[in-house]
């Protein structure tokens, strides 16, 4: 009984992230089983106009991916920002607008235990999500490297929005891996 129960509130709280607007999969293959495509997974050849690239290896990758993760979750993050820091964040915008005034989403946080950068474009996050004091396990989730910035991979947002819409892909994440 008590492990269904703890299943049941983590469940719980996994959807309240999706709600806030906040991006993961579940550990191991289940939510990053898919993944994008090659064209949005590649280095981009262009940065933002506004900032430098960000780098693509080594510690700076890891600093970047793990910055813009924890931004992402963040309850404090303006959903303008969130949408920058998502892959195809636009696609996603009416949801986490919709999401960002919640009280639920200014409690919201995540913090990175572990980031490992693939040679293809992706990196492998593992982190927490915790909100007004509770949170999940550690989790997996992708970043993927698009216009000079280390995003959080929609494919881990849609994997939370799936699991939000009872087992059901929104139609919104149908061009996501």
């Amino acid at each position: 009984m008590r492990s269904r129960y703890t299943w049941v509130a983590a469940a719980g709280l996994a959807l309240t992230a999706a709600l806030t607007a906040c991006s993961s999969s579940s550990s191991g293959t289940t939510g990053s089983g898919s993944t994008p495509s090659s064209s949005s997974m590649a280095p981009s050849s262009s940065a933002p106009s506004s900032a430098a690239a960000e780098p693509t290896s080594g510690s700076g990758a890891v600093s970047a991916i793990t910055a813009n993760w924890e931004a992402f979750f963040s309850g404090k993050t303006s959903a303008a920002t969130k949408i920058s820091l998502l892959q195809n964040g636009q696609t996603f915008g009416q949801i986490i607008n919709n999401q960002a005034g919640s009280s639920l989403s200014s409690s919201a946080k995540a913090t990175v235990s572990s980031v490992t950068v693939n040679s293809d474009g992706t990196a492998t996050v593992k982190y927490s999500v915790g909100i007004s004091g509770a949170s999940l396990p550690p989790t997996n989730g992708t970043a993927v490297y698009q216009d000079g910035v280390w995003k959080v991979g929609d494919v881990s947002f849609c994997y939370l929005l799936t699991l939000e819409n009872g087992g059901s892909k929104p139609s919104v994440c149908s061009s996501a891996g």
